[in-house]
């Protein structure tokens, strides 16, 4: 219940600041911007729905699939959120500064082309990626991998969503304790962390179906310190991959992923830094 809080909280965290730098634009502009308002709710209904219809599409994929089908896709979802976490983290890093000003100047010319519907397109792309993205993430953490979602899962998707309205009226408060910056930096790591423990599960899927090797078996045991199988040491094995007896391959695996992790980071953050460096010269 608490990764599922979590993903929810911050990737609707990012699709409340793309609806926000939008709409504060339209509402504080003059007539002619305020007439892109409807636009933009109409964007952020189609993005809602492109989600839904998402979510409907895996759960429904689930129930078709059965024995070694079903297990082979849920490895692959499992996967495939991974490297859509440690994309969206690298996409943050390398636009999250121009951000808002690249949105605003797609806004201006929208306006002065008096071509709304370019708002709503804008709107429902980034509400239907973020809102993609969670369903993928939620259903590599198993979130309807049964075919059918339980009220607790319902009810941690809602708390998810109203925390991350909190965080959003706190942080546009501009206090100085808490900001934008401070904010992704800190939920970067914890996603790339989070990253890191859906890896493992698709690690240890590829090594219950003999696809990998698990070399050694138990390398240690650490069950008595943190079991993993427990309800706290489930979610920590889930937000960072930690494993109580890990098999060498999991080991290998783990360090593998974040050495590619700081390669791709080192890489994404010396993009960012040129990309700056052109614009203030």
């Amino acid at each position: 219940m608490g990764q599922v809080m979590f993903i929810v909280w911050r990737e609707s965290v990012e699709a409340l600041l793309v609806v926000g730098i939008l709409h504060a634009w339209l509402k504080n502009g003059d007539a002619d911007a305020r007439r892109g308002l409807p636009y933009l709710w109409g964007g952020v209904g189609l993005g809602i729905l492109a989600a839904i219809a998402l979510g409907a599409a895996l759960v429904g994929f689930t129930e078709v699939l059965s024995g070694d089908g079903q297990d082979y896709f849920q490895t692959a979802m499992v996967l495939v959120a991974c490297v859509l976490i440690v994309q969206m983290v690298l996409w943050m890093k390398r636009h999250g500064r121009t951000l808002k000003r690249e949105m605003e100047q797609s806004l201006e010319a929208s306006a002065r082309d008096a071509n709304w519907w370019g708002v709503t397109v804008l709107v429902a792309l980034a509400i239907a990626r973020e809102g993609s993205e969670t369903v993928i993430f939620l259903y590599g953490l198993g979130f309807g991998q049964s075919g059918h979602v339980d009220a607790g899962q319902y009810l941690a998707v809602a708390i998810g969503f109203g925390l991350a309205l909190l965080t959003f009226y706190v942080l546009q408060l501009g206090g100085k304790v808490f900001s934008w910056r401070h904010f992704f930096r800190i939920t970067e790591i914890m996603l790339l962390f989070l990253g890191a423990g859906l890896f493992q599960t698709g690690v240890d899927k590829l090594i219950d179906k003999e696809i990998l090797p698990a070399i050694v078996d138990r390398l240690w045991n650490t069950s008595m310190i943190l079991d993993d199988s427990s309800t706290f040491g489930s979610l920590v094995a889930t937000l960072t991959g930690y494993r109580a007896h890990p098999a060498l391959m999991n080991l290998i695996a783990y360090a593998a992923y974040w050495a590619v992790v700081w390669l791709l980071v080192r890489r994404a953050n010396g993009r960012a830094a040129a990309i700056g460096a052109r614009k203030a010269a």
